[in-house]
């Protein structure tokens, strides 16, 4: 896969987790061909996380990310809308998108930027600046990240 493809692949396997009414099998498979997407060392950051920036470095970490965060989400509908923007690096690619969302028929548009690093087929490097904030609203746990921030 290109660069772009790779970038294109994590966000739509994040859709299938969300909206994609996976039976268990077919959720554990999906959630190993997201984590196989990253180099087994890799650096992953969330640099606009309300709650702090933790790296994500190894697949395992990334593998649990995308459980208990976008696994643990539902919707009926979760998908990227925008453009890959490759640059003069051919390993580094900027994905400008909205995930567009609809949420118990409420539809949202969330705002990302990643930043992307990608050697040999696998992402060694990221910066994923995504609206955390649109997405508790979504999602209805605005109140909770709210307590989390005040107690945080």
């Amino acid at each position: 896969m290109t660069p772009a493809e790779v970038v294109r692949a994590v966000t739509a396997g994040v859709g299938r987790l969300i909206a994609g009414n996976l039976s268990e099998a077919d959720r554990e498979r999906e959630l190993d061909q997201l984590a196989a997407l990253y180099a087994e060392r890799t650096d992953v950051r969330h640099p606009l996380r309300p709650l702090g920036d933790t790296p994500l470095r190894t697949r395992a970490e990334l593998r649990k990310h995308f459980a208990e965060g976008p696994g643990a989400a539902r919707a009926e509908r979760f998908e990227a809308v925008g453009e890959v923007r490759e640059t003069d690096d051919p390993e580094l690619v900027v994905y400008e998108f909205c995930y567009e969302v609809t949420v118990n028929g409420r539809s949202f548009s969330l705002p990302c930027v990643f930043v992307t690093r990608v050697r040999n087929g696998e992402i060694v490097e990221s910066r994923d600046y995504n609206d955390h904030l649109g997405m508790a609203r979504a999602f209805n746990f605005l109140d909770s990240l709210a307590a989390q921030l005040t107690t945080h």
